[in-house]
């Protein structure tokens, strides 16, 4: 029995007696009520057995919820071993994993299943891709391969994923794909029903209604369908038979949960693929150092398009300076346009084309940056970003607390820095001074565009909520790069790439006249890459860097937040690997906090990639001690945390 009780020292199964008249309903996998420390409890029943090596006395199951067995065999392995690798339990994964229970949708009668044969797989989007066709045909043929796509500019990822899930139903398989938000499980679903025809997947997240979202999981757990598409929701559905598990855009940080333990569905998805032997694949326009962690090491293949087919699909990119070749028109100097993204822009809107421009959102911390070169600032003790607390005090490491006082930077010697400033909010007002007469629309946190038509407009949009342009964007100009490339972020430049090609990818060909003006100096290795579109040489070198530095995910890291006294009592307790590095701690700002709130810190633990079972694991146990031990001040515990600042 798994007893939904979240202390870190009862993170283990249960022992109960089945009452005769619940023989036939307490099915494993169903949910019961238990009584458990005099109080009843939610619970699933993992399995039935005859005899027990608990010595004490035994009580009896309460009652049974549901008879529907929801929680399948292979999700309670899978829960046990993303628990065990994010140092959580198993009942916190397990809340992530099945949602609440909606008695009217169980009592709905299951919806009649199609008709006659799936259609066969029409592989013809991945002949772009010379190992496309043969992934595929492993794909159809019952076989597991693993591979990271780097998608052609203009081509349709959807498409290209449901080509795959396709094929590996057509196989006798199952399929289930991950994807950031939910307009891309939108486009997806839209092309899986072309694929498939109606009614043989299901798509589920966590924005849909307690009976919809049920209403779909039991369609899966029932193996009414066989393509199961979600958001990270979706990461823990059951999908009998597995043969593959595909994310898009890996890198998108939706993709990380916010709930304890924090799993990533990536991380999610690969342990899927380890422990049920189904194929992987790893689909994006980018691609992230973890993605690039597996082609080294050889765990999975690329597919990417030769270099002709690239030429022929991307637009021209053109790099140029920022305020120091801003235009001389008044008016595109204060929507911060160099002449260039100017005349670019104009001659896209006159032959009838929409415009992409894409500007940061708000919300980016503030970092500082050399006054001279704008490298960034690296602390020289850790590499961690460094930021200046107050107004006319010293750099501050944002991970160890070091202080760097005279700081020189190591590009160009220079010592006055400076902020990373971004004004997004007035851009939409500013380009329409700039283009007067044009249509002028945004895309972003007051509303996302999915899709604009083919006629001469000025879309502003935040990153992440570029709308799809009908025969694609005449010019794409991406603004205050610099406000991406100083993030204070171990990712930045990563980050940076994904998002501008997620941009520069909705251009039309160089061919079709499809410019992308990136206000960037020229010589810096992201913008190279873009101006390239060699997604696969940036991860590369940003993965030998992070090697190099120490950082993930090359290495392993664990952070641990809470009162100075609290992280020192979980240390004393936990039985670190030998060769753990301890970073800071530092003291971290709490949002609406009492004014006599304790000061709050976090510490960060550094191991090599081989000890970091051994690190989760003594974290865990650390935790369990606390909590047996009723520790006032909580941790909290998060392993490969995304955001390390």
């Amino acid at each position: 029995m798994a007893v939904d009780v979240g202390l870190a020292h009862l993170d283990r199964p249960f022992d109960y007696l089945v009452p005769a008249e619940l023989a036939d309903t307490a099915v494993p996998g169903c949910r019961v009520r238990v009584r458990f420390g005099g109080q009843l409890a939610d619970g699933f029943v993992l399995a039935r057995v005859a005899d027990t090596d608990f010595t004490g006395r035994l009580g009896f199951l309460e009652r049974v919820v549901s008879a529907v067995p929801v929680l399948a065999p292979e999700v309670v392995e899978l829960a046990r071993a993303v628990a065990d690798r994010y140092g959580g339990t198993l009942a916190d994964v397990l809340r992530l994993a099945v949602p609440p229970r909606h008695a009217r949708a169980e009592r709905a009668a299951p919806e009649p299943a199609p008709t006659g044969p799936l259609p066969e797989p029409d592989g013809a989007g991945w002949r772009g891709y010379p190992a496309g066709p043969a992934f595929l045909r492993a794909l159809a043929d019952g076989r597991a391969p693993r591979a990271v796509l780097t998608a052609l500019p203009g081509d349709d990822w959807a498409a290209r994923l449901a080509d795959a899930l396709a094929a590996v139903a057509a196989g006798g398989r199952g399929g289930l794909a991950v994807v950031p938000d939910a307009r891309d499980l939108d486009r997806l679903d839209a092309a899986l029903t072309d694929r498939l025809g109606a009614g043989r997947h299901v798509a589920i997240a966590a924005s849909l209604g307690p009976e919809q979202r049920y209403r779909r999981f039991l369609r899966a757990v029932r193996g009414e369908v066989p393509v199961v598409i979600g958001t990270r929701a979706a990461m823990f559905a059951p999908v009998p038979a597995l043969g593959l598990v595909a994310i898009f855009d890996d890198g998108d940080d939706l993709h990380a949960d916010d709930h304890a333990p924090y799993p990533h569905a990536r991380e999610v998805l690969l342990t899927r693929a380890q422990q049920t032997g189904a194929a992987a694949l790893l689909a994006g326009y980018a691609r992230s150092a973890e993605a690039q962690l597996l082609l080294a090491t050889g765990w999975a293949k690329p597919i990417t398009a030769d270099r002709a087919a690239l030429r022929a699909a991307a637009p021209r990119v053109i790099a140029t300076g920022d305020e120091f070749q801003l235009s001389r028109d008044p008016s595109a100097a204060a929507a911060r346009l160099p002449g260039v993204a100017v005349r670019a822009a104009r001659e896209a809107l006159a032959a009838g084309a929409p415009v992409l421009v894409q500007v940061p959102r708000r919300g980016y911390l503030p970092v500082v940056v050399c006054q001279r070169c704008r490298a960034r600032t690296r602390c020289p003790q850790c590499a961690g970003p460094l930021a200046v607390p107050a107004a006319g005090g010293f750099p501050v490491c944002r991970w160890c607390g070091h202080t760097a006082g005279g700081y020189r930077c190591p590009e160009c010697g220079g010592r006055e820095l400076r902020a990373a400033v971004i004004g997004a909010r007035r851009t939409a007002e500013e380009l329409g001074r700039a283009f007067p007469g044009a249509v002028v629309r945004t895309s972003g946190r007051d509303g996302v565009l999915a899709a604009v038509d083919a006629e001469p407009a000025v879309v502003v949009s935040t990153p992440g909520a570029e709308p799809v342009a009908a025969d694609g964007y005449g010019a794409v100009l991406l603004l205050d790069s610099w406000a991406l490339l100083t993030r204070a972020d171990l990712r930045a430049a990563e980050e940076t790439l994904r998002r501008w090609l997620a941009a520069a990818v909705l251009a039309r060909p160089a061919d079709a006249g499809g410019r992308v003006v990136v206000v960037a100096d020229a010589s810096v290795p992201v913008v190279q890459a873009l101006v390239r579109f060699d997604a696969a040489g940036f991860a590369e070198r940003e993965l030998a860097d992070r090697r190099a530095l120490g950082f993930p995910p090359a290495v392993r890291m664990a952070s641990l937040t809470g009162t100075a006294p609290a992280i020192a009592e979980l240390l004393a307790a936990a039985t670190l690997p030998d060769g753990t590095d301890e970073l800071g701690p530092v003291p971290v700002a709490t949002p609406r906090a009492a004014p006599d709130a304790p000061e709050r810190e976090r510490l960060l633990l550094r191991v090599p990639r081989p000890q970091a079972p051994a690190l989760a694991l003594a974290l865990r146990a650390a935790t369990a001690v606390r909590s047996a031990r009723k520790g006032a001040d909580p941790v909290r515990v998060q392993v490969d945390p995304l955001d390390l600042l």
